[in-house]
This record gives C-alpha cells, sequence and structure tokens, in this order.
C-alpha cells in the first residue's frame, strides 16, 4: 500500500528524554482524555490527527470524514494547546480509500456484511499511522480505544477493556506483537463516566461531545444509499427462494439485507421470515423461520493470533460473531493457512460472512479473523 510515512511532515520533539508518543486524535472525548493521561505521566507527546476519505456531499463539493472533521481538528488542536502538546495534521485520504472503503463497497457487492473498523485498524491506525509514528522516532503510538495490554516475559498481552460497555477488543483482535509492543492504552483501565470526568476536570473542548457510531466517510450513515450510488449497475432485483427451493418473491439487491434479517422482505406469511443465506452467485436470497435459522459452525478467513501462534488444538474458547454480540461457548477445532474452524455449544442465529470473529480465553483476546462461512 501506498503512503510511505517519510511523505509526511516531520514532527518535533521536546528533547526532554522521556518515551515518545504519538497519540491518535479524533476531536472525541476518548483520544483527548489518553493524550492528556499521557502527558501527566510524564510521556513526550505529539497530538496528530489523520485525514480520512469520505463520500463528496450532494453538491459534489468535498465532505469531511466524520472522524476529522474541521470541527474535530479545532477541538483536537484546542485539546493540543491546553496540554501544551504540538498537534499535526497528516493526509491519508487515499491509503484510507484504499484499504477500507474500496474493500466496503466490494464485500457488499459479494453477498457480504463487512465492519470497515477492522480494516481501518489493522491496514491504518495499526498500519500507516504507527509506521508513520515510529518512523518520526516515536516510541508509541497510543489510541483512545478501551482495551489493555499486559506483559508476561515476553509476550504482550491485548485484555478486554474494564467497562464492559465500552470494551473495544473486538476491533483490535488483529494486533500482534509487533503492534502491541509499541502501543498504549491509557483507558483500558477507566470507565466512560471516569473518563469524561477527567475531560471535565481538565477543562478539555471535547468533555461532552457526543458519540458517533455512524460510517464515517459515509456523509449520511446510508450505506445502501450509498452503495446505489457508486455501484449502482451492480446492485439488481433478484428471486427470494425459501429453504424448499420455492420462489417466494423478489428483493431488491443483496447489498440491502444481511443474515438475520427480518424487515424489508416484503413476503406474507404464517410465521416470520428471516434471511438465512444470501447468494451472490445467482443473486438470490434463502429465507426461513426461526426455526431454521442459525448455525453451529463457522470458517473464518485472514486468521491472526495476538501471541502469533494458535493455542494448542482443539481450544476452547469463548468466541463474538459481531461487535454487539454476546460470547458464546465454543471449540477452535482447527487452524490451517490463515484460516480457521470453530464449532459452537449451541447454534447462533447471526453467524454473518464479512463479520469478524473473535477468540477469547476469559478477558484475554487470542485473536480472531473474517467469517466467510
Amino acid at each position: 500500500m501506498s503512503g510511505h510515512p517519510s511523505s509526511h511532515p516531520t514532527l518535533t520533539w521536546s528533547g526532554k528524554g522521556s518515551p515518545r508518543v504519538v497519540v491518535a486524535m479524533s476531536g472525541g472525548v476518548d483520544s483527548s482524555v489518553a493524550l492528556a493521561l499521557l502527558v501527566r505521566q510524564g510521556y513526550d507527546a505529539v497530538g496528530v490527527m489523520a485525514h480520512f476519505w469520505a463520500e463528496p456531499s450532494c453538491d459534489g463539493t468535498t465532505a469531511p470524514n466524520k472522524c476529522c472533521s474541521p470541527e474535530s481538528e479545532a477541538i483536537a488542536r484546542q485539546v493540543c494547546q491546553r496540554m501544551g502538546v504540538p498537534f499535526h495534521t497528516i493526509e491519508l485520504a487515499e491509503p484510507f480509500r484504499r484499504a477500507v472503503v474500496e474493500p466496503f463497497i466490494a464485500d457488499y457487492l459479494r453477498g457480504r456484511t463487512p465492519n470497515p473498523c477492522l480494516n481501518c485498524n489493522r491496514d491504518v491506525k495499526f498500519g500507516l499511522l504507527l509506521d508513520y509514528a515510529l518512523a518520526q522516532a516515536a516510541d508509541y503510538l497510543a489510541t483512545g480505544h478501551y482495551v489493555r495490554i499486559r506483559r508476561e516475559g515476553d509476550t504482550f498481552l491485548l485484555l478486554r477493556g474494564v467497562d464492559a460497555r465500552k470494551d473495544q477488543s473486538y476491533v483490535l483482535h488483529m494486533l500482534g506483537q509487533r503492534e502491541l509492543c509499541h502501543a498504549l492504552f491509557p483507558l483500558g483501565e477507566l470507565t466512560k463516566e471516569q473518563v469524561r470526568a477527567l475531560a471535565r476536570e481538565l477543562g478539555l473542548a471535547s468533555a461532552d461531545r457526543p458519540e458517533s457510531q455512524e460510517i464515517c466517510f459515509v456523509r449520511d450513515n446510508d450505506y445502501r444509499r450509498f452503495l446505489a450510488d457508486v455501484a449502482a449497475d451492480a446492485i439488481r432485483p433478484g428471486p427470494i427462494y425459501n429453504t424448499a427451493g420455492e420462489r417466494i418473491g423478489t428483493h431488491k439487491g443483496l447489498p440491502y439485507y444481511t443474515i438475520g434479517q427480518r424487515e424489508g422482505l416484503g413476503i406474507a406469511h404464517t410465521e416470520p421470515l428471516y434471511v438465512i443465506a444470501i447468494r451472490p452467485e445467482d443473486n438470490a436470497l434463502v429465507v426461513g423461520t426461526a426455526r431454521e435459522l442459525g448455525r453451529d459452525t463457522l470458517t473464518a478467513s485472514r486468521v491472526s493470533f495476538v501471541a502469533g501462534r494458535p493455542p494448542p488444538l482443539p481450544a476452547p474458547i469463548t468466541a463474538k460473531i459481531r461487535y454487539r454480540a454476546k460470547e458464546a461457548p465454543a471449540t477452535l477445532t482447527r487452524v490451517e493457512g490463515g484460516r480457521a474452524w470453530v464449532t459452537f455449544a449451541a447454534p447462533l442465529r447471526d453467524i454473518t460472512p464479512g463479520q469478524g470473529v473473535v477468540f477469547y480465553d476469559g478477558e484475554v483476546v487470542l485473536g480472531g479473523g473474517i467469517i466467510e462461512a
């Protein structure tokens, strides 16, 4: 991927001899407090905001990515000024488009349901931005994620955040030893309420800024509208079949549906119907009743392990199949060539190709990958 760190402006450090850290800034309360805590702990910190690609506005003009809008940048700059550290911006719009936006579109057109944060964290934040930080003589890259790092001997472990409601280990499951030895997560031991209280105590401009759960590069968070705009020719109506193979309806286009979806099918039936399978090979949906929904196995690709190797197999684990899903007891049965096979103790309704599956051993993140089937 292009976007070599040396193409960006050089950072200026204080020269005070403390460990150097680049703090990824978004203008939100989490990254602001992460920066403040590190400054208070004596780190030689620099705040950096990366500019990412965003969909143009309706009139064709450039629209800001929600993670780096002018308002967000102004707040991040104010926070850095208040904490007495430099603030810089770097351009990663094109690398972000190639690493995050284009795969997002391609996955939906393949009948999958992607989570763009996974590619962003893997390839952009802890790929290009980490490379940039290290090239600028930083020792660490810090973010406002709610996760923890623990070192045991020569191995770095990734642990859930203490605040179960904010734990973000799911979206960082791909981090390995190289990333973790250069990563700092100052918020991992805190709750969201404690973070906001600290921000108010410090007088940070982001203290009461609301959180955003939106897709940062889609201007109105309507990903269906976005896909229809960028790939109209590829989104076509097609047949809806029941599990007996009988055609019972017509769908509007595969990207409008996901596994387990009930709304929007437009089919009258004696029982509620749900999407059971999405078949891009014949542009078809398969639907069925709640009794027919769910399975107890999955296969994942792009599998990685935090320790650099899988646990002894077969391994009893718990696994999450979506960011907001509850963990489920499972067994990691086989790992081979970047792929893994998982069997659950009971069928799950929403195993969805394109989503991440993350493996846990208690509070420790073992690793994970992308659901293929």
